[in-house]
């Protein structure tokens, strides 16, 4: 017998939707019906990133640090400008007409800057000063939050100096409250996650120059259900999860009788899926060693 010779089954949104509904002892008939499937798709996003379902959506950064500047966005913010030359990494800039202000991170290029979080809104064409170089250009374009904000969590960190990487470790809320003096200078070694809306990394000791870099492994969203052509940025062994999940999902609204069942089987496919999302290493164990000394 002959195999196809493919491995390329991808269903599409509109896909998934009709094997939800058919779990669900329905058919798909309306826009409606297809509306408000996409919306209960994107929830069950909402709750694998919850779960910490969603590895695969890994990304890693790197951010060169800047002397003296201790919260760092888990994303790059990017601010167009006409020119950016004349700017001092690490200094504050302050919209003319916004009163918008941020820190300078870095200069990627000759008409582009990262940027700290701004503290309110940068306006289109209005005209920024820096605090300590004076200079001044005019704001290209709005500032986007979207990879910023697309961030779920961090999930390990490290320093990089003079191309060896050390391992900083990540504190809590009321460690990092608890530094008695968190502009003291030195080789960053800690880092706490402060998770807004638009959530920051914090560093301490503050950096003690502007060419040490810390690389983190930040876990992002995955891409929205916006029509029911698109398809979804999952692995292929996790749609029978994502199948079980909307299926669930639906019959709360559509088939309560259905509910249990469907629950059921969402949580037996999670747990499995959830199962072989991990990282898969061999299990060292040390001996431990008691000495008795005699007296």
């Amino acid at each position: 017998m002959a195999v196809s010779g493919t491995k390329d089954f991808e269903p599409n949104v509109a896909e998934y939707i009709e094997e939800a509904f058919e779990r669900c002892g329905l058919e798909l008939r309306t826009g409606y019906d297809a509306r408000t499937a996409r919306r209960s798709l994107n929830l069950l996003f909402a709750d694998w990133a919850n779960r910490g379902l969603n590895r695969w959506t890994i990304r890693q950064v790197t951010q060169t640090v800047a002397s003296g500047i201790t919260e760092y966005p888990v994303g790059e913010i990017s601010l167009s400008v006409a020119a950016s030359g004349s700017f001092t990494i690490g200094e504050t800039i302050t919209g003319g007409t916004s009163s918008a202000t941020a820190s300078v991170i870095t200069k990627p290029t000759a008409t582009s800057m990262t940027i700290t979080v701004p503290s309110g809104t940068f306006s289109v064409s209005e005209t920024i000063t820096g605090s300590s170089s004076s200079a001044t250009t005019t704001v290209s374009a709005a500032v986007s939050l979207t990879t910023a904000q697309s961030t779920i969590d961090i999930l390990s960190a490290v320093l990089r100096r003079s191309n060896e990487d050390i391992s900083i470790s990540r504190i809590s809320r009321d460690d990092y409250l608890s530094i008695p003096n968190k502009t003291t200078t030195g080789r960053p070694n800690q880092y706490y996650v402060d998770r807004l809306i638009t959530p920051v990394m914090k560093i301490w000791p503050s950096p003690e120059n502007s060419t040490d870099q810390i690389i983190f492994d930040r876990l992002v969203r995955i891409d929205d259900a916006d029509a029911s052509v698109d398809t979804l940025e999952i692995p292929f062994r996790f749609y029978p999860c994502l199948t079980a999940g909307l299926a669930y999902y639906i019959s709360l609204k559509r088939a309560p009788d259905r509910v249990q069942l469907l629950k059921g089987l969402y949580e037996e496919e999670f747990n499995r899926a959830a199962e072989e999302d991990r990282d898969k290493v061999n299990l060292s164990l040390v001996p431990s060693f008691t000495f008795i000394s005699g007296t």
